[in-house]
């Protein structure tokens, strides 16, 4: 089921101050409160508090987390498996009107293989994809992790990051809300 550009954003805008009170698991509508494992799980707010602070979406920055060891993700489930960490950054939208879109390949490697994402999210091909933030804000493409897992797509212009010839870049220049949706805080 494809929604609205405005529906989408609106979700969005609301997950972002949603997940500022780090909901307990009990109440966040995601975990049965009833289930005896609910019990078992760290709290969110336990376990975020102590990690490097963001002020969007869940309320952690995840790379800084990782860079100052804070975290240690699991690369793997099998290990012997090869961790391959890609360390080139790719230059997407070099048409549009927004800043350039500089996606980093070594922050997102450091946690998950290639395979996450190549092939079937992205062909892994230089020009071989179409970028589209109607469908990233409903959750395909960057949007099956950003948004979900990662910071939330209001966060526009940590993507969207390198200025244009001839433009200078303005992080603070604010997004434009539709009617009716709850601007992120």
């Amino acid at each position: 089921m494809r929604i609205g550009l405005a529906a989408a954003v609106a979700v969005l805008a609301s997950f972002s101050v949603q997940a500022q009170g780090w909901e307990t698991l009990r109440k966040d509508g995601i975990h049965d409160p009833r289930g005896p494992g609910v019990k078992e799980l760290q709290e969110p707010g336990a376990a975020l508090s102590k990690l490097t602070p963001d002020n969007a979406g869940n309320m952690v920055r995840w790379v800084q987390a990782l860079e100052k060891s804070e975290i240690n993700p699991r690369a793997s489930i099998r290990p012997d498996t090869k961790i391959r960490v890609y360390d080139s950054d790719v230059l997407l939208n070099l048409k549009g009107g927004m800043p350039i879109v500089r996606f980093p390949h070594r922050q997102h490697t450091q946690w998950l293989d290639c395979a996450n994402c190549h092939d079937h999210l992205f062909k892994a091909e230089a020009g071989a994809n179409q970028f589209s933030m109607l469908a990233i804000l409903e959750g395909e493409q960057c949007g099956v992790c950003h948004g979900a897992v990662a910071f939330p797509l209001t966060e526009c212009f940590r993507c969207h990051s390198v200025a244009r010839p001839g433009n200078v870049l303005r992080p603070t220049l604010p997004i434009a809300i539709p009617p009716g949706a709850v601007p992120p805080r």
